[in-house]
Order: structure tokens, then C-alpha cells, then sequence
């Protein structure tokens, strides 16, 4: 969809080039870069990247790491932005995502007790809101708004076309604030290992920012409890430190699985 938007762009610009007194080409190249940078998605999802730093320059990342400070020792996660691979190294144990293989290193004779697969990349996908919906084969459309403690927060409804991702069933809906475009809330559903979507949707709220290599990332998130799919109060905060977004991709090797590693099926 995004392609076809982007042709007929270009042919109607096209057009209206040609049936237009001639301009300074300077402009024309300035309107034509400003038509395909907003016109790519839809306005309501571009107004939330453009609070937050802009999708454009999201994708000049490379790499992104941050860690959290769990009861077990501290988990820091890195990431390849454009091939997705990770790593998450904690005090009991490592786990690595090459492109390909899912692997755990266990430390110290620990059993991992975790499920790696439905671990893998989930806490990178909540830190890296909003920006990771504007991955290939995600669809928007706005829906209700949220009203949470007398204030009303636009909505946006993301769902995924069939194959992306492991759980393409998922629902998110992000709800930000009308005038700043600021990201305040996401819902989501769990469907990891089930063959059917799932009506519940849970909820973190996202009001503690911090501004990094000139993108609006978290600096924490509350995860609320809920009801009739409405956030109701706090349950729990995650803090993220030692945050890193780099144009400069990270070192390939630490994703190669070490030899008493074990690979997740």
C-alpha cells in the first residue's frame, strides 16, 4: 500500500509539474520531498512519529541498547535496528537472536526457566513505541478515543497483515495526546501461541520521556491493570537507563551463538 501511495505521488506531481508555469527547481525538489515524507502514512500515526522525532530520522538508527533494573540483576538488551537481531544478557543467563537461530547461554549451571521465543524482542518492541509500528505490513485506522481521569486521548487501531511477525493476530492501539501528537498510552492483545485473536487488552502508559540522539524515547512505562478494556490503576513501572540509539550498527559477533550455547526451537 505504502508503495502505490508513493507512485501516484509521484505521477500527480508529475503532472502538475507539467501543467504549471515553470519553478525554481529548488522548490519543486522541496515540495516533492515534502509530499512523499508525509504522505507515507496515514496523518494521525505520522502527527505521533513527528512529536517523537520523526520516522525519518528513526530509521537512520542502526543499533539501540538499554537496560533494566530487574530483582535479578540488571538486563540490558541490544539491538540491530535494521536486521533485528538482539541480544539480552542478564546475571542467570544470555539470550541471542542472530537473524536466524534463537539461541540461551545459561550461566553458572542455572536453568533457564523462561520462554525465550515469546521473550524475544518483546521488551525491545515496548521500549521502541512508537517507531516500531511503522514496520512493513501494519495497517491503521483511527479508533475510539480513550478517557482516562477526565482528559481524552486520541486513538489509533494497528493490526498486521497474515505471516508478520510470530504473533500476527496481535491488536495495538496507540492513544496520544490531539494537540501535542505526543504518544500516552498503548493497549495491546496476547496472542503468542494461540491460533485466534484475543478480545482483552492490556495496557501501559507511557508519560516519562527523555530525549535521545534527537528522538522521544521512554525513560520508564507503567504497566496498568484493567477492566472491560479500560486501564484502571498502576500495577507496576519498568525504568530504562543507559539508553544508546547510534547511526553506527553493532558489533555482528556479539550475536553469533557461543559453543555452550543451546538453540530454541
Amino acid at each position: 500500500m505504502k508503495k502505490i501511495v508513493y507512485v501516484l505521488l509521484l505521477a500527480i506531481l508529475f503532472t502538475a509539474c507539467k501543467n504549471e508555469p515553470k519553478q525554481d527547481s529548488k522548490m519543486v525538489d522541496e515540495v516533492k520531498q515534502e509530499e512523499i515524507t508525509t504522505s507515507i502514512y496515514p496523518e494521525s500515526i505520522t502527527k505521533v512519529f513527528n512529536a517523537h522525532g520523526s520516522i525519518d530520522n528513526w530509521n537512520k538508527m542502526q543499533s539501540l541498547s538499554f537496560s533494566i533494573t530487574k530483582p535479578t540483576g540488571i538486563e540490558k538488551i541490544t539491538k540491530n535496528l535494521k536486521t533485528r537481531a538482539e541480544l539480552i544478557d542478564t546475571p542467570a543467563y544470555t539470550q541471542g537472536f542472530d537473524g536466524e537461530s534463537l539461541w540461551i547461554n545459561e550461566k553458572d549451571g542455572k536453568a533457564y526457566k523462561g520462554n525465550a521465543k515469546f521473550y524475544k524482542g518483546l521488551m525491545f518492541y515496548f521500549y521502541a513505541m512508537p517507531f516500531v509500528l511503522g514496520d512493513e505490513g501494519i495497517t491503521y485506522e483511527d479508533t475510539e478515543p480513550l478517557i482516562f481521569e477526565g482528559k481524552t486521548y486520541s486513538g489509533i487501531l494497528i493490526t498486521f497483515e497474515t505471516g508478520v511477525g510470530e504473533s500476527s493476530n496481535d491488536q495495538y492501539k496507540i492513544f496520544y495526546d490531539a494537540k501535542t501528537g505526543q504518544m500516552e498510552w498503548l493497549a495491546y492483545t496476547v496472542t503468542f501461541g494461540k491460533a485466534e485473536g484475543s478480545p482483552d487488552f492490556h495496557f501501559i502508559r507511557y508519560n516519562n520521556w527523555q530525549t535521545v540522539n534527537g528522538l522521544v524515547v521512554p525513560k520508564s512505562i507503567d504497566w496498568y491493570n484493567y477492566k472491560d478494556n479500560l486501564p484502571t490503576e498502576k500495577r507496576n513501572t519498568v525504568e530504562f537507563t543507559d539508553v544508546l540509539l547510534s547511526e553506527k550498527a553493532p558489533d555482528a559477533n556479539m550475536f553469533v551463538m557461543p559453543e555452550t550455547a543451546k538453540i530454541i526451537e
